[in-house]
């Protein structure tokens, strides 16, 4: 059984808005308290947190459905709903959060950063909270809004300074295993490391993170193999060290070769976090412990140092070189991080809105079954979302709003008359009504505007 994962799809629900309440005091002396129906309680937020303790998304593929708690509603005395318990999701570093296709919606790379992948809804407003001058005794309270629900895709491409490359059974595994503390499965069969391993090296004064990138061979970029899966990894690495095998006996295969069909196998993978091509190079030609293998390291060294690799000559068996090799990536190491600095806390950026943004869009639209008007935006859906239908007070304070907000002016602009078919919200989930002109709203009261027998019963 697998032990690290490094894609799932997630489904989040956060939590509903609890409903205002509708309430009118009613005490001992106080006969005409008013209106006291408190408000709502917010749904809960679905989180996204990083933990350097966290090293797979193996938790989310046995339990990829996550939801928060619902608010509660709101009661009579202005006692508002207690607030949904909200979900917090712990991911390693490095994982990418996306939406169904592939838009990258988040890059959570540092420990402590956060992102809330599904918002609560809010609390719907009591009929204290609605009461004004015009409106002294609101029969309606709003509804609570429905929490955001989607799916998202978290990919983990590994935070490491330095990427061993390689085909398989090269000693990549066994190379990482002799610079630092990691311990990987080695055996001398291909694809024997199915996951990437992370180990710490320290090298003088300098510390880094070395990956160990399972699976390369040639066609990897086009999912032969395992590769497709792996080179994910390859992407936040800053530098590559190629880890050659001299003592192959496969035929047809030496160090070169080897190294052209990886190095094209990178040029052919494209990933998100720019050109692989950029990246500095290392060559660590592996095995030396073997004469035969020296003998062509030495052969090869020339090539590789006229084509511009920095060459070093080792055998992670013997533990031959590798002080040597240490030193060599910890100076690309520091050079990679002078030139690319890391930010000690992630940047907001706020964008404000247009001081002149309407928030909302009403379209005309003809076919053969007559003219309809369409409205969109944020405001009015969740005015619609927000309103209960059965309560004809709540209509008539929504129609109100959607007046004040410039609707019904819009729609007299574009030609709409009594009794025609406008629909709030999107194409597959919209409300219709047969639309009334008129600035007008509520039930039909017996006394004067902003009164009602309610407070006399």
């Amino acid at each position: 059984m697998t032990t690290f994962v490094d894609r799932v799809v997630l489904h989040v629900s956060a939590g509903n808005g609890g409903h205002g309440c509708v309430s009118v005091m009613r005490e001992k002396f106080k006969p005409l308290g008013g209106p006291d129906g408190g408000n709502g309680g917010h749904g809960g937020d679905v989180r996204l947190v990083v933990d350097t303790n966290v090293t797979s998304l193996l938790e989310f593929h046995h339990g990829p459905h996550r939801s928060a708690g619902n608010g509660k509603p709101g009661e009579g005395g202005n006692r508002t709903g207690a607030t949904g318990e909200s979900v917090t999701l712990r991911v390693p570093p490095g994982t990418s959060v996306q939406d169904k296709r592939g838009t990258v919606l988040a890059d959570l790379v540092a420990a402590g950063m956060e992102y809330v992948v599904a918002r609560g809804g809010h609390g719907g407003l009591g009929n204290a909270a609605l009461a004004s001058t015009r409106r002294k005794a609101p029969g309606f309270a709003l509804l609570g809004e429905p929490g955001e629900s989607l799916d998202v895709v978290l990919e983990l491409k590994s935070v490491a300074d330095v990427a061993l490359v390689g085909f398989p059974s090269a000693g990549k595994s066994s190379l990482i295993a002799a610079m630092s503390a990691a311990r990987p499965k080695i055996a001398d069969y291909p694809f024997t490391t199915l996951v990437p391993n992370l180990g710490v090296v320290t090298a003088g004064d300098t510390v880094f993170t070395v990956a160990d990138v399972p699976g390369l061979i040639p066609g990897a970029s086009q999912g032969k193999g395992l590769g497709l899966e792996f080179l994910r990894h390859v992407e936040r690495c800053h530098v590559l060290v190629h880890v050659l095998d001299c003592a192959t006996l496969d035929p047809g295969r030496d160090p070169v070769s080897d190294l052209e069909a990886i190095e094209h196998e990178l040029e052919q993978y494209g990933g998100t976090e720019g050109d692989l091509a950029d990246r500095p190079r290392l060559v660590a030609l592996n095995k030396i412990d073997v004469p035969e293998a020296r003998e062509l390291a030495d052969l090869v060294t020339p090539d590789l140092e006229a084509r511009g690799y920095t060459v070093v000559e080792i055998s992670a068996v013997a533990h031959e070189g590798l002080k040597v090799l240490g030193y060599a990536m910890a100076e690309l190491v520091r050079e990679s991080r002078a030139a690319n600095p890391v930010e000690s806390a992630p940047r907001v950026v706020i964008t404000p809105r247009a001081v002149d943004e309407t928030g909302f869009t009403v379209e005309r639209e003809e076919d053969e079954e007559g003219v309809r008007f369409r409205v969109r935006g944020e405001r009015p859906q969740r005015w619609v979302r927000q309103t209960d239908f059965s309560n004809d007070e709540a209509v008539g304070y929504l129609a109100d709003r959607l007046a004040r907000l410039g609707v019904e002016d819009r729609l007299l602009k574009l030609g709409a008359k009594a009794g025609a078919e406008v629909l709030i919200g999107p194409e597959d989930n919209a409300v219709v009504f047969d639309w009334e002109p008129t600035v007008t709203s509520g039930t039909p009261l017996t006394g004067p505007r902003g009164s009602d027998d309610r407070l006399y019963s």
